[in-house]
Formats: C-alpha cells, sequence, structure tokens
C-alpha cells in the first residue's frame, strides 16, 4: 500500500464527512478522478468504510457517502425517527418510508428519459402512494420472497387504505397539516422531515 494512496483514501473520507462535493466537475475533481481510476484508492476506501458500517455510492459523476443498516453514529434509529417525527410505532415508521420513496421516485429520472421534474405537491405524492399500494397489492405475490414480508407490506397497505384522507374539509394544499391521523397528514410528516434534511426545499 502506498502512503499516497492512502492519504487520498482519507482525504475523499474526510471531505465527504465535512459535506463538501467530490464530483467530476469542481474543486475536489482530482479527488473524484483518483476514486475512479485509482483501485488502490478504491479498495482502501472500501475497507475503511465498511469498517464505519458506511457506504459509499457514485451517481451521475459524483461521491454519495450514507450510514449503513443500524449505524447509530451517523444515522437514526427507528425509535429516534419515531420520535422526530411524532410517530407511535413501527407501522406508522414503515409507512411514512413508503411515502418518502414515493417522493424520491418523482424526482427520478432514467437513462431513457429527458423530463426533469423541479416540483412536485402533496396532492401528488398522496396520489402516487394510494396508486402505488395498489399497484404493488396486486402483484404481491411477485414481488415479495417471504411470508413475512408479504405481511408487513399488507399491513402498512391496510393501514394507508382506513385512513381517512384528509381530516380538514379542505380541498387545496393548505389542508395537508402533519398528523398521524390521515393520508395527507401523514404525507405533510414526510415532507416535512425530508425538508428538515435538506433533502428538500419547501416552496411555502
Amino acid at each position: 500500500m502506498e502512503q499516497k494512496n492512502l492519504d487520498k483514501a482519507l482525504d475523499i473520507y474526510a471531505k465527504l464527512m465535512m459535506g463538501e462535493e467530490i464530483k467530476a466537475s469542481g474543486s475536489n475533481s482530482n479527488l473524484y478522478r483518483d476514486y475512479i481510476d485509482n483501485a488502490e484508492v478504491y479498495e482502501i476506501l472500501d475497507v475503511m468504510l465498511k469498517r464505519l458500517n458506511l457506504h459509499l455510492y457514485e451517481y451521475n459523476e459524483a461521491l454519495y457517502l450514507t450510514a449503513g443498516d443500524g449505524n447509530k453514529t451517523f444515522g437514526y434509529s427507528n425509535e429516534e425517527l419515531k420520535k422526530a417525527m411524532g410517530l407511535r410505532n413501527n407501522r406508522e415508521l414503515y409507512l411514512v418510508y413508503f411515502i418518502m420513496y414515493q417522493v424520491i421516485l418523482c424526482f427520478y429520472k432514467d437513462s431513457g428519459s429527458y423530463q426533469f421534474v423541479e416540483s412536485v405537491s402533496p396532492s401528488e405524492v398522496l396520489e402516487r402512494t394510494t396508486s402505488a399500494f395498489a399497484k404493488t397489492m396486486s402483484k404481491l405475490d411477485v414481488l415479495v420472497s417471504d411470508e413475512i414480508e408479504e405481511h408487513s407490506i399488507k399491513s402498512i397497505a391496510i393501514l394507508w387504505d382506513e385512513m381517512a384522507i384528509s381530516l380538514t374539509e379542505d380541498s387545496d394544499e393548505s389542508g395537508f397539516r402533519a398528523s398521524r391521523g390521515s393520508r395527507s397528514g401523514l404525507v405533510k410528516i414526510a415532507l416535512n422531515f425530508m425538508a428538515g434534511e435538506d433533502l428538500l426545499v419547501s416552496a411555502e
């Protein structure tokens, strides 16, 4: 192992931990090239991050660092997330996870599409979530691998289906108030949390 490659791997880790961008263009482009082109830098960083229970992803010519499953130092535990979002149990938490996943899909652009979405409204997220549950439940025997997983998906789908769309009479966006008691309320909880984590920018 060469010392210079160890130093490069540590520089990549340190800058990502400090919130700096590492991408093909910009002030840290040399570190991006080191990660992509230098096999030893890649391997050192891979071993180091596995020990720390962290994951590094390369997407669209940029590097992203995320916490591994159960990482209590760099991530949230289920209990911490429930407390942060005012949720009572794991079923509500997993439902909010599902809503967040639908939000992410709203902005996802595959290689075959040139469409770009700049914003999404709470009502669009609500409609997309309802539609996604309907599609998932219709293909449940294909999508899940075991009985426990099937029960988990059914459980949150039933919870969503039993909820009122809104606890207010408002039909516009102002009717979306964060609460556990309605679909629109859970959508607002999900969007508020994502905005608080700087994953979204609120237009309100």
